[in-house]
């Protein structure tokens, strides 16, 4: 679905869901209140976010991927496969499996780490440790309460907030920032501005900032865009940030499966416009793969105000010394 333009103010159509988040409030608290969770023997870190999508949880759990593999450490990916058809646990073959089978996001995570795909995340967590897991990074789940973590850290869109405040449907909000802001061990800021929300003062916050890998490449060319994300105005944003002219923009809903005849379309359209077709590395996975040598992909990358800081915790957590 896309996401409804109404999150962002309390409008009449938000105020008449107000009764049925209540409702998704109360059946959420009972499901949790039976959960007993599990510890594992490694450590768990968990990138979750208090909204439904688009705060930036997957750039930050393949930046801390990336970081954790440069210090050797064995780290797995673990992921419920959101979009994905395979309840698992399934290790992640991009070269075998496509996003209908495992969702966009684990494809990602597998270029970096090994990933494993399950719906129930404590048949995952004991996958990855039969495979020799010594730590394991879990994209999403923080309302999860079915595993023990030991870092868990809340993605925040500096940008857009938490909407109009509300519980889904009414906004989009998983969960009362209070109450989530109670479980996370710290909180990280992307893209901040003067309307990031109140964040909790007795938890660190840190401070980080998306931005394109290979904005060169895209310097002065003519583009038509498309995506299916949670916020495609984020993505058409920073398109423009490089230099390039974006002359159309089509968006699609969150985690949407491009067909032959999508695609047939836009290529279409994008020859038509003298344009490079160009979407993200989330929606190319998703693209038919016989149609994805003439779509261009902008990548995104994040990038800590205080990396040096953040890597002590990545370490400390990891039980890495100086010298690891």
């Amino acid at each position: 679905m896309k996401t409804p333009k109404f999150w962002s103010s309390r409008g009449i159509l938000s105020t008449l869901l107000v009764p049925v988040s209540i409702f998704y409030d109360m059946v959420n608290t009972f499901k949790h209140a039976k959960v007993r969770p599990v510890r594992f023997p490694v450590p768990i870190i968990c990138i979750g976010n208090l909204t439904a999508g688009g705060a930036g949880k997957t750039p930050t759990a393949l930046y801390i991927g990336k970081r954790l593999k440069a210090k050797g450490v064995n780290a797995f990916f673990l992921s419920r496969g959101y979009g994905g058809k395979l309840e698992g646990p399934v290790l992640v073959n991009p070269k075998k499996h496509q996003a209908i089978h495992v969702g966009d996001e684990p494809l990602l995570l597998a270029e970096i780490l090994p990933t494993i795909v399950a719906k129930n995340r404590v048949s995952g967590a004991n996958y990855a440790l039969s495979k020799g897991a010594q730590a394991i990074i879990m994209d999403d789940g923080f309302q999860n309460r079915s595993i023990i973590k030991n870092l868990s850290l809340l993605v925040v869109d500096g940008l857009r907030g938490f909407g109009n405040g509300r519980l889904i449907p009414a906004g989009p909000l998983r969960e009362r920032p209070q109450e989530g802001y109670k479980r996370a061990h710290a909180v990280i800021v992307m893209n901040k501005t003067t309307s990031v929300p109140k964040l909790p003062t007795d938890r660190p916050a840190f401070y980080a900032r998306t931005f394109p890998k290979d904005s060169a490449n895209f310097k002065g060319k003519k583009l038509f865009a498309f995506c299916g994300l949670a916020y495609p105005q984020k993505f058409f944003e920073m398109l423009g940030t490089t230099g390039a002219r974006v002359v159309k923009e089509v968006a699609f809903a969150d985690h949407y499966q491009y067909t032959p005849l999508d695609m047939r379309k836009l290529l279409l359209q994008s020859y038509v416009e003298s344009a490079v077709l160009v979407t993200t590395a989330k929606d190319f996975v998703r693209i038919p793969e016989r149609f994805r040598d003439s779509v261009a992909v902008f990548d995104m990358e994040v990038e800590f105000e205080e990396p040096a800081i953040f890597d002590s915790v990545l370490d400390y957590i990891c039980g890495l010394n100086e010298n690891a």
